[in-house]
């Protein structure tokens, strides 16, 4: 019988108190039954900014807040709306208006009672001009809100919108009476938050790791595990190596970390692998106020150039599609049948030759009116996809007469200093999408300011009043010829390269169970996860 290796490993205390002991055994020899205990150590790239959701546009942050703080209602893993903070809701014959009822007796984690000035206080801070956040267009369509008494909660809005009922999942739901007259972007909330969700924050230890406490009254059950740990390891391969040695229960694969590197007995017995497609795609973007990249010409001709099949094999091991707009394959809104940029580097040059690019004194660099076409390509450090990717794209671009500089930038100072001040000439990056279509906040022309999600300055007026028609009716198949036109518009002007969809490659170690897989991912019900008694590794000592 293969035993695991004996590790005992004492941390860092969490608590006055308190000391990790940390055992690994060997899964076979344990039952199945649930059990209180245990933590989940979770590796990521990033560290999250701050943990109020309408301040945070990072993943990492989002990951986090999620556990701490809940929304009126959420996804379930058939991808309808179900009840979170709201008990139940009543929808107006005409759809205008959405009365919730809320669960009665849950508690904010200081002990204070939950009621609907809560939700009235998160929605009069999200639609505050003085709040600076991109995620309070949705909640603009509000023409009243209202608190009917401590448990119910009405919004009427002003005309139809689609996308209503969810838009209550995504409002971060504040305390009021810890919050009520300051300035959340200069509070401490941002990092000593209070929630009501299934985990508390209980340390954050900057560029190292964040520890999370079960709620123990959590209003849908205490959760199995006692701590998830959240360990910042900006380089991947570092975070493997923790994986291996037990440092780490759960992390992102690499495409060849998930093909080769954990095709062997050792993780086989260890670990789960799983594979979904995920609601995000990765693209090339362009800053249309740029001199080079308003010809839309140019932006084809690089279209043509880029060999899209070429990453997916390369970079992503075939753990991926081709994408040809901002929504995935198999989706009710895709358009399969957009223009399509197949690989066609002698295309691309005609179309350059054509905008009056041409290489002039032989160096290999296309010119015009006596300028370079050479422009910089930004993305952030820690994601080896993406920065393979831009190696690619620079390798093939240079075989069309154009230079491309590569630029690795940490994520906040990406963010901070380049995305939000539009000083880029063009960025990889991606987007995790809603389960609604709307794109609002991406692609509508005001949408541009700083901090907004428009950085690349896209305008055209008929995908302006496509976005409206797409969130101003109920009837779905309205929404679909306005969202497949949409899709049309932008392949024809390429603000961005849509370059692939992934799919993620999440690992756990195999202590685990009460993992379900379902198309909104693995960890929508973290809570239920839970390590048999016999498997722990992390126990308590006083």
């Amino acid at each position: 019988m293969h035993r695991t290796r004996l590790l005992i490993t004492v941390l860092t205390c969490i608590s006055a108190g308190l000391l990790w002991l940390t055992v690994a055994s060997g899964a076979e020899t344990a039952g199945n039954t649930p059990a209180y205990g245990d933590a989940l150590v979770v590796g990521s790239i990033g560290e999250p900014s701050i943990l109020i959701p309408m301040l945070a546009g990072d993943s990492a942050s989002h990951e986090i807040a999620g556990l701490i703080f809940n929304g009126l209602v959420k996804y379930d893993t058939d991808l309808t709306i179900i009840g979170d903070l709201a008990e139940s809701w009543k929808i107006s014959d005409d759809g205008l208006t959405i009365t919730f009822y809320l669960r009665k007796g849950v508690k904010w984690a200081d002990g204070v009672e939950f009621t609907a000035d809560d939700v009235m206080f998160g929605y009069s801070t999200i639609i505050d001009e003085k709040t600076p956040t991109a995620y309070k267009e949705d909640f603009l369509q509000v023409r009243k809100a209202e608190v009917l008494d401590r448990y119910t909660f009405r919004v009427t809005y002003g005309e139809p919108f689609a996308p209503a009922l969810s838009t209550w999942g995504n409002l971060p739901v504040l305390p009021r009476h810890l919050l009520e007259g300051k300035d959340i972007t200069k509070t401490a909330f941002g990092r000593n938050p209070v929630g009501l969700g299934p985990f508390k924050l209980q340390r954050w230890d900057s560029g190292q790791k964040l520890v999370l406490a079960a709620n123990k009254d959590y209003f849908e059950g205490r959760p199995y595990l006692d701590y998830y740990i959240y360990r910042i390891i900006p380089d991947q391969a570092t975070m493997f190596m923790e994986l291996r040695a037990g440092g780490v229960d759960l992390m992102s694969l690499t495409p060849i970390q998930y093909r080769k590197q954990t095709d062997t007995p050792f993780y086989r017995k260890n670990f789960q692998k799983f594979r979904y497609p995920v609601f995000a795609y990765t693209y090339l973007g362009f800053n249309l106020k740029h001199p080079f990249f308003r010809d839309i010409n140019v932006r084809r001709a690089l279209a043509y150039a880029i060999d899209k099949e070429e990453i997916i094999d390369v970079v992503l091991f075939g753990l991926g599609s081709v994408a040809t707009g901002p929504y995935v394959p198999e989706t009710w809104p895709y358009n399969p049948a957009v223009r399509r940029y197949e690989y066609n580097p002698d295309k691309a040059k005609a179309i350059l030759r054509e905008a009056g690019w041409e290489d002039t004194d032989g160096d290999g660099i296309l010119d015009k009116d006596g300028i370079p076409f050479e422009f910089t390509i930004l993305t952030n450090m820690g994601n080896s996809l993406r920065e393979r990717t831009a190696t690619i794209i620079q390798w093939r671009l240079k075989q069309i007469g154009v230079k491309v500089n590569i630029r690795i930038l940490e994520w906040s100072t990406f963010i901070n200093e380049f995305i939000d001040k539009r000083s880029f000439e063009a960025v990889i990056l991606g987007w995790s999408i809603g389960l609604d279509p709307d794109q609002y906040d991406i692609w509508h022309s005001s949408k541009t300011g700083e901090k907004e999600f428009n950085f690349v300055s896209y305008r055209n007026k008929e995908v302006d009043s496509l976005l409206e028609q797409g969130r101003r009716t109920f009837d779905i198949e309205k929404r679909k010829r306005a969202y497949y036109r949409m899709q049309e518009i932008l392949a024809e002007e390429v603000p961005y390269i849509f370059l692939y969809v992934p799919d993620a490659l999440p690992i756990v170690h195999n202590r685990f169970r009460g993992i379900k897989p379902s198309p909104i991912g693995i960890s929508y019900n973290l809570p239920k996860w839970y390590v048999p008694k016999k498997l722990q590794r992390h126990h308590l000592i006083p």
